[in-house]
This record gives structure tokens, C-alpha cells and sequence, in this order.
């Protein structure tokens, strides 16, 4: 995990609610509309559980369903890292992850348990079923509101540092 923390070269696209005509689906979906690849992680809180899973890598100008079927939670917490060119998607709601593929219940003690601490960024749902959140690199012409949404949702506990 780099150690880096750069947002300034990247903007973020926070959601674009997708409708399929006639089609009845429901997923949270990721779209990579940079040039590069990049890795994202995701963060939600099911019931009173709180879970971590990564990584999902993504080729550039492509998307992925990072959860199927109905969403089981209104936020969502997302971080993404460019393999390629650097930089990251992040934010202060801090969550835990480690460098290899996993799925970490809890968001207490990262550090203290062996995973790494990391900040993501919210993603609010409105309680639609359908999501899809864009990322693209500055320089392109943003379908949405620009910068990622820093704020922690009612549903995230108070983050301590550790």
C-alpha cells in the first residue's frame, strides 16, 4: 500500500444513477473512464456489521458490479488506487484493507490486527437500487458533480486514530 496520498490530479464523478430500459436489475457498479488501471475497494455496513473487500482490478474504460443484486445498505465506501500512472480515490471515513485480496470484518484496530488503515470516500445511494459511481482523470469532462464527497455518512462511527 502506498504511502502516498494523492487526489489533486484526479476527479471524481460521484454517482450516475444507470436505468436499463425495460430490464429489472439491481447492482452497485464501478466505471473506470481513465487510461489506466486501477484497483477499488469497498466498505459497507450490513445490518451492524461493518466489511471491507478488495480488490476488485479494473481495466481502464471498462466497468464492474461490485455488488449484484439489491443493495443492502444506502452507503457505501469506496477507495481506488491508479496502478499505472499513481494517485488514489480517497477519503476520512477510514476503513481497513490489506495489499492482497480480502474480505475483513470490522473497522476497529486495523493496525492492531495486522491490516492496513485506510481512508475512503462515501458514496451515498439515496436507498435507490441501481448505482453506478465513474471515476475519471481530471482533464475529462466530468457527467457529475466534481471532487469526492468527504463527508462520513449517519451510519459511520466516530474514526479514531490510531
Amino acid at each position: 500500500m502506498r504511502s502516498l496520498r494523492v487526489i489533486s490530479s484526479y476527479s471524481l464523478v460521484l454517482a450516475t444513477l444507470c436505468f436499463a430500459s425495460g430490464a429489472a436489475f439491481a447492482d452497485f457498479r464501478i466505471c473506470n473512464r481513465t487510461e489506466a488501471r486501477i484497483g477499488v475497494a469497498l466498505g459497507y455496513k450490513d445490518g451492524e456489521h461493518w466489511t471491507t473487500e478488495g480488490w476488485w482490478n479494473i481495466p481502464a474504460g471498462t466497468c464492474e458490479t461490485l455488488v449484484r443484486g439489491t443493495l443492502i445498505a444506502r452507503y457505501y465506501y469506496l477507495y481506488a488506487q491508479d496502478y499505472d500512472q499513481g494517485g488514489e480515490w480517497s477519503g476520512k471515513a477510514f476503513l481497513c484493507t490489506r495489499d492482497k485480496e480480502f474480505t475483513i470484518q470490522g473497522i476497529a484496530d486495523c493496525l492492531a490486527r495486522g491490516y492496513n488503515r485506510t481512508g475512503f470516500f462515501e458514496v451515498d445511494t439515496l436507498d435507490q437500487k441501481n448505482w453506478t459511481v465513474q471515476l475519471t482523470e481530471q482533464n475529462q469532462t466530468p457527467q457529475g458533480l466534481r471532487g469526492p464527497n468527504l463527508q462520513l455518512g449517519p451510519n459511520l462511527p466516530n474514526q479514531k486514530k490510531q
